[in-house]
């Protein structure tokens, strides 16, 4: 009986190649969650101030006339 060849063990993978998915998981929640926090309330349109539905009628008559009794 012959020997053909050697069985050699192929070498073992690198830390990058063994846990590369680890990384790119934690980094894609990551850059997620910072996503989510800082955008979550941006508006789109700039809000303009509208004018207040609780003003007060001024309290002394005639004080603001916007016409004249016909």
């Amino acid at each position: 009986m012959a020997v053909i060849g050697v069985l050699t063990e192929p070498t073992p993978p690198t830390w990058w190649k063994a846990n590369r998915h680890k990384v790119y998981g934690v980094l894609g929640l990551l850059i997620g969650y910072l996503i989510g926090t800082n955008l979550h309330g941006a508006d789109l349109q700039p809000q303009h101030p509208r004018p207040s539905h609780t003003t007060l009628a001024p309290t002394t008559p005639g004080a603001h006339r916007t016409h004249t009794p016909a």
